[in-house]
């Protein structure tokens, strides 16, 4: 699909027609340049490779550097492909965010935010077991028995447990686009989206 990568801002408020207090998520959204087309016959399939943001050339790789150059564009410090844009795209063309100005509904991928380890409870939405009552009294976010006794003589793997959350890749589709700012390159998005604030995120209409 294509898309655009940007940077989630923070979220805000928004009055919509009817007067209601619709939260948001703004995320400045490119300008993004094509620094790479990939195509059937050399690459094996098709993509428009964007890049986003200014990087200095100190900080650049040597075969980065070649990669730029080849295209004609100043250093970028993130890469990502999209497929199916409708016009056709040239090395060093720049893509704003005015290509989700007709757009009502976008997908968005991001990495959320790392939790930390956590219990079953907050991991995986378990209820608790145990009673407090014979003479246990901190059994009530545990997870309980997590397997037979004589068989399987095992605990069956993706069992669910406790453990390290947040921090994946994470996709959330249809978020409602409440308004486009082309002049500030700004997208508001209803609702929230994965990511910290100024974490990089993919918007794919």
């Amino acid at each position: 699909m294509p898309g655009l990568l940007g940077k989630k801002i923070g979220m805000t408020s928004v009055f919509s027609a009817e007067g209601k207090n619709v939260p948001c998520t703004v995320i400045e959204l490119g300008p993004c340049v094509v620094t790479q087309i990939k195509s059937e016959e050399k690459d094996g399939y098709n993509a428009v490779q964007l890049g986003f943001e200014e990087a200095k050339e100190k900080n650049t790789t040597a075969p980065l550097m070649g990669h730029f150059k080849k295209a004609g564009v100043t250093p970028k410090r993130h890469l990502a492909e999209f497929t199916g844009f409708e016009q056709e795209l040239n090395l060093g063309d720049t893509i704003t965010v005015d290509m989700f100005a007709d757009s009502a509904f976008v997908d968005v991928i991001a990495t959320s935010k790392g939790r930390g380890f956590q219990g079953v409870v907050k991991r995986h939405g378990f209820g608790g077991v145990g009673q407090t009552t014979h003479g246990q009294d901190d059994r009530l976010r545990k997870p309980g028995s997590i397997g037979a006794c004589s068989y399987p003589a095992k605990v069956f793997k993706g069992m669910r447990m406790g453990g390290q959350m947040g921090g994946d890749r994470v996709t959330t589709h249809n978020l409602q686009v409440l308004k486009v700012i082309p002049e500030h390159n700004l997208l508001l998005i209803k609702g929230s989206v994965p990511g910290y604030n100024g974490s990089i995120v993919s918007v794919m209409k």
